[in-house]
């Protein structure tokens, strides 16, 4: 697993465009929404951001301890990813060939890290915020409860979109390692800003107030998100089975050259067969 972590594989690519199709929505119905997705999601980081300077006595401090917060970096994350997705299922629409074809291998490969990332993380932030972090007591500022809502429960809704509704394939097992790596440096830079700001990001993280249970929630948090990832890679499997082999639901495709659509099985079977080096 070490070896094929680092590998980018030489089969070919994604050649029923699972990426960019849908087997519910045409691709311009699913660019749509991701498009949408995107605009949301930037949209609302910008506002946040631009409140929290006006109403911060401390100028802006909060904002600029943006990147600090793993929730943070995971809804700007969902953002990015929505608007790179909207854009390789726009070309796709377009002209049946998606940008994301003619990129060089690695960042193919890392589109599909990423979409698993997407498809796991929000999951986590949600579980966290809710079962550890909420204090049970709904916000008295509207601004406060939609924004906590929007990064903490409409993350995983937008996650929930790309698991269900896409074509995509289940992600490969060695995306775990790339999961826990990401939870790693994040680890760091919290402890990072500790040492050059003065402030954990998260208070379970403050050695000094959870007496010896830091471990036990890195550990949990850690163990967590690759049964998030479990249970994402059975929902893919469950949806390509029902759809695909119970329902006949192939996907909708954008218009292909001719002879395209009779050898989809042929590509499937070329597909599955490398699936596991991305």
């Amino acid at each position: 697993m070490a070896v094929k972590a680092f590998a980018f594989g030489t089969d070919l690519w994604d050649p029923s465009h699972r990426f960019e199709t849908s087997w519910l929505i045409s691709p311009w119905l699913l660019f749509f929404f991701r498009a949408l997705f995107s605009l949301y999601i930037l949209t609302a980081i910008v506002i946040i951001l631009a409140w929290q300077c006006v109403n911060d006595v401390t100028h802006c401090a909060a904002s600029r301890d943006e990147f600090s917060y793993f929730t943070s970096l995971t809804y700007w994350g969902l953002g990015f990813y929505f608007l790179a997705a909207s854009a390789h299922t726009f070309t796709y629409a377009r002209s049946g060939a998606p940008l994301l074809d003619r990129f060089p291998r690695p960042l193919q490969a890392l589109h599909s890290a990423y979409y698993t990332s997407v498809v796991v993380y929000p999951f986590v932030v949600t579980i966290v915020f809710w079962a550890r972090l909420y204090s049970g007591h709904w916000f008295p500022v509207v601004f406060d409860g939609w924004s906590n809502v929007s990064q903490h429960a409409m993350n995983s809704v937008f996650a929930l979109f790309e698991l269900v509704v896409a074509r995509t394939n289940p992600p490969p097992a060695v995306h775990m390692l790339w999961l826990i790596l990401v939870l790693a440096l994040y680890l760091a830079l919290a402890y990072l800003t500790h040492a050059t700001k003065g402030f954990y990001p998260y208070d379970f993280l403050d050695p000094a107030k959870e007496h010896g249970f830091v471990a036990v929630y890195v550990f949990g948090i850690a163990i967590g998100s690759l049964i998030i990832f479990g249970v994402a890679w059975g929902l893919i499997w469950l949806r390509k089975h029902v759809t695909e082999v119970n329902l006949g639901r192939e996907g909708k495709f954008a218009r292909q050259p001719q002879g395209t659509r009779g050898n989809r099985i042929g590509e499937e079977d070329v597909e599955m067969s490398g699936s596991k080096n991305r």
